[in-house]
């Protein structure tokens, strides 16, 4: 099995298809860990550690004449604060009132079949199939005092992860404070690292960034409230040298949508300590006697095969253990969302009128964007009513469902239920409901407030809400939106409490009620949204299958979004649509052709008024759909291989999806700057069987490179090796953000 226990020497050694993970408890009962990184055998590599009296690096309690021992730089699998460890540690925690100091040594085990779950909070499952699956769930306990800390590991032997978790008991007569929890912490040996992480701003998230990892302490994190369009809770560690095709790289993905803190520390004889949980800034938890406290999940994953190779197997895994959608598997539709085409500014006749041509083009969906419900003529009021405004719309909300269905569409909707205004009839009822500090005046974002999540009347508020809503109409899709960062952190529903717990009570909360949808209403597919991109994170994924990637739609911009998107996430939950230009974000200009084949990178759809298009653009809107709609498992299923990156090709980007079996692929290539007198453009192929022989398919030609390219149309079939090895050279662009797409199958 994944999960080996040698007995004798007190060794755990975790294994993987591509993994090594290991640890020991010492003979002073400390757990130590030994090793993680390509597969090797059962060994004790506690060898690695080399004892020595380094001057400034004290000793634990009883140890105080074996100077040699340090856990300073001694490699700690859990590391808290209070036994001379001066790095950062992933535990503070003592009775309430006296110092958050413990002396964590090893107290049980036990290894178990299946993988544990972490009630409240999402996590990956294995079902009854993933014989493979192991938990291993190591108890350390305070030698003072009966506080308990159980770390949890969940091996999937197949699908190359490892997850982490924590809880904390407390078994002590007196409360126990929490003051900082990670859910995991990892040490590296001699790790002279780089870090890849994406950083990012409202409609310009996850941008692609490699850095070394300096002496002194390296964060990633978010204070919002939320993971936060700024840093994605997602960071790869590798090799200088590690490339995307080959070189050692580890994955670390914090299961979890709300303030988060990484933390990579490169002490002072070049190991590396990196720890990942809850943000613990103003982060306090009283643990009353015999409570207990969860952390999230943190992904952990290791390939000796390069950035593509981890990319693939986190995707694999995410789709196959964390997605619970029935939609995950389906044929999800391609749909029209009428924000960019109306705003707040539309009845059921405007709606009407842009699904007769979403009918007409073969869409499958229309959405009804924000404004359909209270007071809502704007952004300013109406948030917190969910009742359906019949007088704007002209009609009930069952009436357009059904005329909309009339034509042969699904209906979904618009909702945001975590936020408020105070220009609503919910906040002037309920003013206690929002997050405000009392005496001051609150801080706005979009003129609105955050619900206080932590505080469940607000939350059986919500599902009734939803409730009424979701059982008014037959609705087949919801737009989860959330507008603002959580400010004003007061909670006048638990001022008995900490306040510093209330964020993470919020997201408790929030995770609660999507919880309930999804189970109330399992054939609803449902799509994460936090302004665009803020909440793109595992946890959310948990409960959306897909999540709108940026609230920008220029598809010049997207390729850096998707791009960077996609070394942690399925593209598959990226939904991007196809939108008018001038692009409403940043005024840019691209041909209709561009913008269809960057948004068939994701969940496909239009953000534009159908009504407005010219009969070329309908004709190309025509085709593209019939594309996708023709490709669409291998576009939502297959491999995606970044080819050519925006961050370093200032010339073109490329990419492709190749099919399990390999029998098929497609290339993507969107031209970014044009050149007189150009050179010719070569890209190689990947993730190609090599001995096959594919040729060309014909494509429509306004998406097609072959018809645009002499050689391309001349010479149709190549040999796997021959694309892969020499590749194949692009069309020259005949215009600017110019593009072109080809597909070939295995003959």
């Amino acid at each position: 099995m994944s999960v080996h226990y040698n007995k004798e020497k007190r060794v755990f050694t975790l294994h993987t298809s591509k993994s090594t993970y290991q640890m020991k408890a010492d003979e002073h009962g400390f757990l130590l860990h030994t090793y993680y990184g390509a597969p090797v055998d059962d060994s004790d590599f506690s060898y690695l550690i080399v004892p020595d009296d380094h001057g400034f690096s004290g000793q634990p309690g009883e140890l105080a004449l074996e100077r040699t021992y340090s856990l300073d730089f001694y490699p700690v699998e859990y590391p808290v604060h209070g036994v001379a460890d001066f790095r950062i540690p992933a535990l503070m925690a003592g009775k309430k009132g006296g110092v958050p100091a413990l002396d964590l040594r090893y107290h049980s085990h036990e290894i178990r079949s299946g993988k544990y779950s972490l009630p409240g909070l999402p996590a990956l499952f294995a079902g009854e199939e993933d014989t493979d699956v192991q938990t291993l769930e190591i108890t350390l306990k305070d030698a003072y005092e009966e506080i308990y800390v159980n770390l949890l590991y969940g091996v999937y032997e197949k699908a190359n992860v490892i997850t982490r978790a924590v809880t904390v008991e407390n078994h002590c007569a007196v409360p126990v404070e929490l003051k900082r929890v990670m859910s995991m912490s990892l040490e590296l040996p001699d790790a002279d690292l780089d870090m890849i992480h994406f950083y990012g701003k409202h409609t310009g998230e996850r941008q692609f960034e490699r850095r070394n990892l300096l002496h002194g302490i390296t964060e990633i994190s978010s204070r919002r409230g939320n993971s936060s369009h700024q840093h994605n809770p997602f960071v790869i560690l590798c090799e200088k040298e590690t490339s995307e095709q080959a070189g050692g790289c580890y994955g670390i993905s914090f299961v979890y949508s709300g303030s988060f803190r990484m933390q990579a520390e490169r002490d002072q004889f070049d190991s590396l300590r990196f720890v990942c949980g809850l943000s613990d800034e103003e982060f306090v938890w009283t643990l009353q006697p015999g409570e207990s406290f969860t952390a999230p999940e943190v992904v952990l994953t290791y390939t000796p095969d390069g950035i593509s190779d981890l990319t693939r197997g986190l995707n694999r895994a995410y789709q196959n253990h964390l997605i619970r959608s029935p939609w995950k598997n389906k044929r999800r539709p391609i749909l029209v969302n009428n924000w960019e085409a109306t705003y707040f500014d539309f009845n059921a006749e405007k709606l009407l009128k842009i699904a007769r041509e979403a009918a007409e083009l073969g869409l499958d969906m229309l959405v009804l964007d924000d404004g359909w419900f209270g007071k809502r003529d704007d952004d300013n009021s109406g948030l917190g009513d969910w009742k359906v405004n019949e007088k704007k719309l002209g009609c009930s909300l069952r009436n357009l469902a059904e005329q909309i269905h009339g034509l042969g569409l699904k209906f979904g909707i618009w909702v945001e239920p975590e936020m408020v205004s105070e220009d609503s009839d919910l906040y002037r009822a309920h003013p206690d409901w929002a997050l405000t500090i009392p005496g001051r005046l609150p801080n706005h974002s979009r003129n609105q407030l955050a619900l206080d999540m932590s505080n469940p009347e607000v939350v059986d508020y919500l599902k009734r809400s939803l409730d009424e809503v979701l059982s008014s109409a037959d609705i087949e899709y919801v737009k989860w939106d959330i507008n603002s960062n959580l400010e004003n952190v007061y909670s006048a529903a638990h001022p008995e409490l900490s306040q510093g717990a209330v964020r993470h009570l919020c997201v408790l909360g929030t995770y609660e009620l999507k919880e309930y949808l999804v189970t109330r209403y399992p054939h609803i597919l449902l799509e994460g949204c936090n302004g665009g991109g803020g909440r793109f994170d595992a946890g959310m994924l948990y409960y959306a299958p897909q999540i709108w990637c940026s609230d920008n739609t220029d598809a010049i911009e997207r390729l850096r979004i998707h791009y960077g998107t996609s070394f942690g996430y399925p593209m598959s939950s990226v939904s991007a649509h196809v939108s008018v230009c001038p692009n409403h974000q940043n005024g840019r200009v691209v041909p209709f052709r561009t913008r269809g084949i960057c948004a068939m990178q994701g969940t496909f759809g239009y953000e534009l008024d159908l009504s407005k298009m010219t009969e070329e653009e309908k004709a190309e809107a025509k085709q593209q759909i019939a594309v996708y709609r023709e490709n669409y498992d291998l576009f939502q299923q297959g491999d995606y291989y970044r080819i050519a990156s925006p961050f370093e090709n200032h010339d073109f980007t490329a990419w492709s999806y190749v099919s399990e079996d390999r029998s098929r692929a497609m290339l993507g290539v969107v031209y970014t700057d044009l050149h007189g007198n150009p050179k010719p453009n070569r890209i190689r192929w990947q993730g190609l069987q090599a001995d096959a022989l594919y040729e060309i398919e014909p494509l429509p030609e306004t998406l097609s490179a072959a018809a645009r390219c002499q050689g391309l149309a001349e010479h149709t079939r190549y040999t796997g090796a021959a694309l892969i090895h020499g590749g194949m050279v692009l069309p020259k662009p005949q215009e600017n953000y110019d593009s072109c797409m080809v597909m070939i199958r295995r003959v």
